[in-house]
């Protein structure tokens, strides 16, 4: 996994890089086929930082891989970390398997803490109130030279979650909270 971010050093440091490596389980059991390499790649919009790794080898999420994309998905305005969902990066590799794709996701929102949510809450009616992004349960993505309708279309038709479409932002909405789109 390869993260540019100088503060990411001086974070794995200090006991606040103890306390992120301790929430995730180092070799919790994959859902499915026990073989194989699920990898991801991730570029944040806001905070510039660059992430790619193998988060699933053969059967096993690897906790540092995890890890480190909480780190590159956290809360960039309170700069808070909380554990993605698994699921949701199981979802995004079956996305990019989906579409036929390789190159990065462009990350829009990742985890959101509440008092962030709430604020964009109070600034638009686009953001639910309980959003799933405080559970670490959603992302707003886009991927450079897909159509965000194509990548609507391919995320609705996994049927493993929640899909919003978003074409005036420039994104779309992926959870995995119940089916539903909008």
């Amino acid at each position: 996994m390869t993260v540019v971010c100088p503060a990411r050093r001086q974070l794995l440091l200090g006991l606040g890089g103890v306390a992120m490596f301790s929430m995730v389980a180092p070799k919790a059991q994959a859902s499915r086929s026990a073989t194989g390499v699920r990898s991801l790649s991730f570029y944040n919009r806001h905070t510039g930082e660059r992430g790619h790794g193998s988060y699933w080898v053969d059967g096993h999420y690897q906790a540092e891989t995890l890890s480190d994309f909480n780190h590159l998905l956290r809360d960039h305005r309170a700069n808070q970390i909380a554990p993605m969902d698994k699921r949701l990066f199981d979802l995004l590799f079956t996305l990019k398997q989906t579409l036929n794709v390789e190159h990065e996701f462009h990350v829009i929102s990742g985890y959101r803490c509440p008092k962030t949510n709430a604020m964009l809450a109070s600034k638009s009616n686009g953001v639910a109130k309980k959003s799933y992004h405080m559970k670490g349960m959603a992302m707003d993505i886009a991927i450079p030279g897909v159509e965000l309708k194509d990548l609507r279309d391919a995320a609705r038709s996994l049927k493993l979650g929640g899909v919003g479409f978003y074409p005036n932002s420039g994104f779309v909405h992926v959870d995995t909270g119940p089916v539903r789109t909008w």
